[in-house]
């Protein structure tokens, strides 16, 4: 079939065809008949609580383990837990009735911060075969009831024990991205991905924000010790999401029984140029020689190891050096992710709108959104730094940094759906989990830079080396990223790819049938 100039003009431009431009879909935006309620917008918001809630059950952590930490006993054995160079004036001291029950070193506590990150493992190609939603649904279910687990892992298992508990929680865990991934491609269409990817992924700050501060008050008031209430009341929350999800959110909007057929027709006309949804074997060996893929690769690696410093690390260092009290440690350590949530849900608008008004082209387009989100705090780290004990302008500097990091959910984040809409989901698995393995390494280097001796200088160490991390990542992404529809996934070329299999397919078969017959002679 050969399509209008226009659609050809706008495949070439940026490897998609304009929602309002593909046939069968006019007659929608003309009907004048009141709408039905979107459920895609309902699915957005879901997986927006969800999203919040993983970030809630991975940053929890690093507020709980400074009120679980016996700081005195530490101390007492040589380990110099605060750095003396910045005063108490003007500030709360830390008290010592705010110390824990557990004699946990740095590097210890590095470990058991970075436990949960080894749990993550690409379940996008097993959500393929079987479906996202019941991967994120019953994973985030896993994770949160063994949330109730984590006190007394913690009491009759100490770190190793501890260790263990989180790191089935990073395995239930493991497909909150991919699989949001993989559901984002099957009901938002193309230009739409900018402003929901982002209100999605916003929800990761939103659950830091949320997190972070309450953390901080239930240690220090809550039940159970004060800490342990902290896994209590997050795991029932996050029980309460994922039932919620598992009954009412669906596969795909052909799956769902409710949905009104012009949203449904909406949707995956402008998904797929069809009204059923084809999605033909993973072209593993082509994706294996793309260079997009790769700056998508790196750029997430690199964003994961900065992000995970500052998010695992944020506390130990406002305490360790800045001296803030528990209570204000998890207010404050919340300002720089209140400052990205909203940055990103005001950059993703920006982005929509420099694609839709042909200002600049997707490609364009996610390498300036990525440019600010990874240039940004790393600047801010180097700028840090050098702040010695001028607590307001290092929390005002790492505030502006991590806020503008918000500019990743338009740039590396979304890329994905913009080279491969139909492998989105697997192409979001492999770089997840390589990106975690990444960021695992982020607290444990911190934690053994810092044994012992958490000075200025030491945590300048740890600043430096993320900075260096996001602002290489971001400038190979620059060089090789796209965001055109790449050639293999092109449904046009899907019987090549075919072939390919087959081939492949024919050989191995051929090797095997003929083995027997060397082995006779």
């Amino acid at each position: 079939m050969t399509l209008p100039r226009q659609q050809q003009m706008n495949r070439q431009r940026n490897g998609h065809v304009l929602v309002w431009d593909q046939n069968g879909l006019n007659e929608i935006f003309e009907d004048k008949k009141p709408r039905c309620f979107q459920k895609r917008y309902f699915v957005t918001f879901m997986l927006f609580l969800g999203m919040a809630n993983a970030y809630v059950m991975r940053t929890n952590m690093s507020v709980a383990i400074v009120a679980m930490v016996n700081h005195t006993a530490i101390t007492d054995g040589h380990e110099d837990i605060y750095d003396d160079e910045c005063p108490d004036t003007n500030l709360t001291q830390v008290e010592e009735s705010q110390d824990g029950e557990f004699v946990w070193s740095s590097a210890q506590q590095g470990y058991i911060l970075s436990a949960f990150f080894y749990g993550y493992i690409p379940f996008g190609m097993l959500a393929k075969k079987y479906g996202a939603l019941r991967f994120l649904g019953y994973g985030m279910l896993i994770n949160s009831v063994f949330a109730f687990f984590v006190p007394i892992s913690a009491r009759r298992g100490g770190a190793w024990g501890l260790s263990a508990i989180r790191f089935i929680q990073g395995l239930g865990e493991g497909p909150i991205v991919p699989c949001t991934h993989a559901l984002l491609a099957k009901w938002i269409p193309p230009n739409e991905r900018s402003r929901m990817g982002a209100a999605i992924y916003a929800g990761a700050q939103f659950g830091t924000i949320i997190s972070m501060p309450l953390s901080g008050l239930l240690a220090e008031y809550g039940f159970d010790g004060g800490w342990p209430s902290i896994f209590y009341v997050f795991g029932a929350v996050g029980t309460i999401w994922s039932i919620a999800f598992i009954i009412w959110v669906y596969e795909d909007p052909c799956s769902h029984p409710t949905i009104c057929e012009r949203e449904k027709k909406y949707i995956n006309n402008s998904l797929w140029g069809t009204n059923e949804m084809k999605i033909p074997p993973i072209p593993f060996r082509t994706i294996a020689k793309s260079l997009p893929f790769y700056a998508i690769l790196l750029a997430h690696m690199g964003h994961n190891y900065g992000y995970e410093t500052l998010m695992t690390e944020l506390p130990t260092y406002m305490k360790q050096v800045l001296r803030f009290s528990l209570k204000s440690n998890g207010l404050l350590s919340s300002l720089p992710y209140l400052a990205m949530w909203l940055f990103s849900l005001f950059i993703s608008v920006v982005a929509d709108w420099m694609i839709t008004s042909e200002r600049f082209s997707h490609t364009s387009t996610r390498k300036i959104m990525n440019s600010i989100g990874q240039y940004g705090p790393g600047i801010a780290l180097i700028a840090a730094s050098y702040t010695g004990c001028n607590r307001i302008l290092t929390l005002a500097i790492l505030t502006v940094g991590v806020g503008l990091n918000g500019g990743i959910y338009s740039g590396f984040k979304i890329n994905h759906l913009d080279i491969t809409p139909r492998f989105a989901g697997v192409l979001m698995a492999i770089t997840n989990c390589s990106a975690n393995l990444a960021g695992l390494l982020a607290p444990i280097a911190a934690g053994i830079l810092i044994n012992n001796q958490p000075t200025i200088a030491q945590w300048q160490k740890v600043f430096f080396i993320a900075a260096a991390v996001y602002i290489i990542c971001g400038t190979i992404f620059n060089f090789y990223a796209s965001g055109k529809r790449q050639p293999w996934d092109n449904p046009e070329n899907d019987h090549i790819n075919d072939n390919h299999e087959s081939q492949r397919h024919n050989n191995t078969i051929t090797t095997v049938s003929a083995s027997p017959a060397k082995t006779k002679q």
